[in-house]
């Protein structure tokens, strides 16, 4: 089971209707569950982070191997992401990525995490952000089955 906690919405319906489709093809591989909490918006930043924890904490669970996603965490190929998504899944059955919001995240939900992953030293907004992480996943199923995908 993978669970993505993010930070904020989906607005724009062309996103909505990526992310459906990579939902989709994820489906034939593995459950994902996308838990969206509400972004505390433009407040200031240890207000927004604090609150913004909080909302996080209560979708959490011991059994998650949480994945934090930050600018400061390790860069990855997709075949080394592949690679930590096998080795993760004959550790444990629960892999949560957790997405920050215009702050990123606070200093105790990074603290939880087991792995922090950066895609990226560039910002990206955070439902693109969202589109990208589906897609890495999808890919290493892909990869981990030996099955083909482009390049």
């Amino acid at each position: 089971m993978i669970k993505i906690i993010a930070v904020g919405s989906i607005k724009e319906n062309y996103l909505k209707e990526a992310l459906n489709e990579y939902l989709k093809r994820l489906s034939k591989y593995t459950n994902i569950e996308i838990i969206e909490v509400k972004d505390e918006g433009l407040v200031e930043e240890s207000k927004a982070l604090a609150i913004e924890k909080e909302r996080i904490k209560k979708h959490l669970n011991n059994k998650d191997y949480i994945i934090t996603l930050e600018i400061e965490g390790e860069s990855l190929t997709s075949k080394e992401f592949a690679t930590t998504i096998e080795n993760i899944f004959l550790q444990t059955s629960n892999i949560t990525f957790i997405i920050g919001g215009s702050y990123g995240l606070s200093p105790e939900i990074k603290s939880l995490a087991k792995k922090h992953l950066s895609f990226s030293k560039m910002t990206f907004p955070h439902q693109l952000f969202r589109l990208l992480l589906l897609e890495q996943i999808y890919r290493a199923y892909k990869i981990n089955n030996n099955e083909s995908y482009h390049k």
